[in-house]
């Protein structure tokens, strides 16, 4: 901790000397910048970034914090004020052709997290580039698996709600990053742009299915830090994505991840039968053009395949996704912010996480959450955001008894820095 610390005293003491030098390719538009991305694959790269005077790297990052008054079912922790993460990007240009990029984050952000995880600090990313061709490109170390959109573009001061979705977070591992390599390509083609990512990883593990939850669940596999220097199955997880966007209709993706997650071989000797999971994701972001509406939206269908002797509150399939509709009412000079902007939002999202019905029965399992999210946001630049965002939530048992009722306020600012 007074490393990290340390460290971001430097950033800071050496921004004052390299400030105007700041990349302000964001500040340059009245668009969100979700609506400026060119595919979610260059998210990694498309932030803001400090040049230190003669230093051989830049620096960006962003930080978030917010309060919270949420109740279930009349109960809840009362007031909160949460620091819920900061993140910093080191980037350098080794040479020609050749680049590297890392994300440091501190986290705490007990709504994501499982029961007992302490607020931690991790290296979410770092990842050399090497670019042969626009279509042929290597990357190296740990790599954001592109499952879905918003594991890529996770970025704080792109959206507009204070939560991240939850299919994200608690159907998928939200921010899934691993130690691998792979190849990744882009093309463009008068309005249409198109690229595609192939990664082989390490990836989940048996935590999955054999946790405090008791039940299958994925963001799970996000707790192992061996991740990035072995592999639980000894087999590679691969990951790979293929995006298309036009200019007038926003962009398309379709991505699958698929490895062995159990441990099935232990000195040569083969212990158990090997044993897959797999994703689908389908995503779509856009905007409209008469009424400037941004579209974000995301569908996962997860499929693991469990042993014989677990019982049915383990799910083989599961299957959730989330709608974020943004509409700018108001866009012009506030208290002296030239590009300032006023959107209304909302999300809507759902899981089920044991899909089907009980062996011999006709009943179908629960175990499943919807929720409604309105919200309100003020963009004084692109870069930062302020919002006002009310929860609804409804969330079943495995039996389908009546459903525990979250609601309450959740107040934020999120910034690039």
């Amino acid at each position: 901790m007074n490393r990290f610390a340390l460290l971001i005293l430097v950033v800071v003491g050496l921004s004052n000397h390299a400030f105007a030098q700041i990349d302000s390719s964001l500040l340059k538009h009245t668009e969100t910048p979700q609506q400026q991305q060119k595919l979610n694959m260059d998210a990694v790269y498309n932030r803001p970034f400090l040049k230190l005077n003669k230093l051989p790297v830049a620096l960006g990052g962003y930080v978030e914090s917010n309060y919270q008054y949420l109740m279930t079912d009349r109960v809840g922790d009362g007031h909160e004020f949460q620091f819920r993460r900061l993140s910093l990007f080191v980037a350098s240009s080794i040479s020609k052709r050749i680049k590297f990029l890392s994300e440091i984050e501190f986290e705490n952000d007990k709504d994501e997290q499982l029961e007992g995880k302490p607020m931690e600090i991790s290296i979410e990313y770092a990842a050399i580039d090497v670019e042969f061709h626009p279509l042929l490109n290597l990357r190296s170390g740990i790599i954001v698996n592109p499952i879905g959109s918003f594991n890529q573009n996770h970025d704080g001061p792109k959206w507009e709600f204070v939560d991240r979705p939850i299919p994200a977070t608690q159907l998928l591992p939200a921010t899934f990053s691993n130690a691998g390599f792979g190849l990744y390509g882009k093309h463009f083609y008068k309005k249409w742009y198109w690229g595609y990512e192939l990664y082989l990883t390490n990836g989940l593990d048996n935590t999955i299915i054999d946790n405090d939850l008791n039940k299958t669940y994925l963001p799970h596999a996000n707790e192992n830090s061996a991740k990035l220097s072995t592999s639980n199955s000894g087999s590679p997880l691969f990951t790979g994505k293929i995006a298309v966007r036009h200019s007038a209709i926003g962009e398309f993706g379709l991505s699958y991840m698929n490895g062995v997650y159990n441990k099935w071989m232990q000195a040569g000797i083969q212990i158990d039968h090997k044993r897959t999971a797999s994703v689908v994701a389908l995503d779509y972001a856009g905007t409209l053009n008469k009424t400037k509406t941004a579209i974000t939206a995301e569908l996962a269908y997860v499929n693991v395949q469990l042993p014989a002797n677990y019982f049915e509150q383990f799910g083989s399939k599961q299957y959730g996704g989330f709608v974020d509709l943004v509409q700018p009412v108001y866009k012009h000079r506030i208290l002296g912010w030239e590009q300032a902007c006023v959107n209304l939002a909302v999300r809507v999202e759902y899981v089920d996480w044991n899909c089907g019905t009980f062996v011999g029965s006709t009943q179908n399992k629960a175990d499943d959450l919807w929720s409604i999210m309105p919200a309100i946001s003020f963009r004084p630049t692109p870069a930062t955001v302020f919002r006002v965002n009310y929860r609804y939530q409804k969330q079943r048992d495995l039996i389908g008894n009546p459903p525990a009722t979250t609601g309450g306020v959740l107040v934020g600012v999120s910034t690039y820095f």
